[in-house]
């Protein structure tokens, strides 16, 4: 006789796993990939997995050149994922036969005009007293480094531990090592919350599938404070802020175009052109407060052109082949909220901004940690999901 099998994803069914991860991008999927080497049978609810902020992210590793006065707790925690980014790539490729994208080819930041001049060497001079190694140019030495630079350009920081990756590729290994270790994919979004007395015990998804788990983790990046049935105070608090990134395709003819990330102040607004080993050069990115919103706009898109034109004149005679839109998951202090919140059994790892594929790795790490002992690491002691509730309760009072 044969046994009854129950399908494997029937409508209205019930599952039980030790974690549920909801969202399936990068984080979510580094998430429930450590979780799952760790001996938990864990599951990911998304209904794209693989896809969100990472199909529109740059992939720079930038923990010297994104430095910003007052943050750093976040450039510690910005340095130490930097860190495990060769051995965490080589152990992924390995386990995936994927090839990630990764570059450890420095980035140049330059000036244009005087007063980005100014600003780029109080920023050398801050990373000089956070004891970071960075070089300072002049403008001839620069161009040396990048011939395609414009003539004008005044100056410059090279940061050779500023690397790279396609977080697009990364996103498709992930996927794979989630599958490999036996992760559980419900590609459907987690509408709401499922509770057990005073505890989180999992979701309800979209397709009517009820996922219940020990301990829960919120890393639907910008939508993870939109899940119904969850405490108001207990919801991260994080909201999206719009990019719009090109990309454009280098000739054979026109090779090597850049050899590495390079980036710029223009007129008050920040980009970067990140040249891929394929031939890809991705230009970003806006910065817009604008809810929901991912539509391309022809203005964000003209912006970005004039800005990197004025950086790298030859730029507007590469092809241009993907025009695209995202949003980054932004806390309230630019910082990641990662670790158990207020409500017993459920956990953030969101909010990370600009640096969700800087700080995957640690991210992975941090949360596998959390999940099998119930220890948040010292290293992300500061970024407990926790540190925003007095300001709910005072703003609620």
């Amino acid at each position: 006789m044969h046994a009854h099998r129950t399908p494997a994803h029937p409508t209205h069914a019930h599952h039980t796993y030790d974690v549920l991860v909801i969202g399936g991008g990068v984080i979510g999927l580094v998430t429930a990939w450590r979780a799952a080497q760790r001996g938990l049978r864990t599951a990911v609810a998304d209904p794209a997995p693989g896809g969100g902020a990472a199909q529109v992210a740059a992939g720079m590793l930038a923990a010297v050149t994104e430095l910003h006065y007052g943050e750093q707790d976040l450039l510690a925690l910005n340095l130490a994922s930097a860190r495990r980014y060769p051995q965490f790539t080589a152990e992924l490729e390995e386990a995936t036969g994927r090839d990630t994208g990764y570059r450890a080819c420095g980035t140049l930041a330059v000036a244009l005009d005087a007063d980005d001049r100014a600003h780029l060497r109080e920023l050398h001079d801050l990373q000089q007293r956070s004891g970071l190694d960075s070089q300072w140019l002049t403008g001839r030495e620069c161009r040396r480094l990048e011939p395609m630079l414009a003539p004008g350009v005044r100056g410059g920081l090279h940061a050779l531990g500023d690397h790279q990756t396609d977080p697009r590729r990364l996103a498709g290994a992930l996927l794979t090592a989630c599958e490999r270790a036996g992760v559980a994919l419900h590609r459907s979004a987690a509408v709401r919350a499922l509770l057990s007395g005073d505890r989180a015990a999992g979701a309800e998804l979209a397709d009517g599938t009820r996922v219940a788990a020990g301990q829960t983790v919120l890393a639907a990046g910008s939508h993870s404070g939109r899940l119904e049935g969850l405490p108001p105070d207990v919801l991260p608090p994080v909201r999206p802020v719009k990019g719009q990134i090109l990309r454009l395709r280098v000739p054979e003819a026109y090779r090597p175009f850049l050899s590495r990330t390079v980036r710029a102040v223009v007129r008050g607004g920040h980009v970067y052109l990140v040249p891929r080993e394929n031939g890809e050069l991705v230009v970003g990115a806006t910065t817009e407060e604008l809810g929901w919103d991912t539509t391309v706009t022809a203005g964000g898109v003209y912006e970005l052109l004039r800005d990197a034109h004025e950086l790298v004149p030859g730029i507007t005679e590469l092809p241009l082949v993907e025009t695209r839109a995202g949003l980054r998951p932004c806390s309230p202090d630019n910082a990641p909220l990662l670790g158990p919140t207020r409500l017993p059994g459920l956990l953030a790892a969101t909010g990370h901004h600009r640096n969700g594929v800087l700080l995957a790795p640690l991210t992975g790490d941090v949360m596998a940690e959390v999940l099998t002992t119930g220890r948040l690491p010292d290293e992300a002691l500061p970024f407990s999901p926790q540190r925003f509730t007095p300001v709910l309760q005072e703003q609620s009072a």
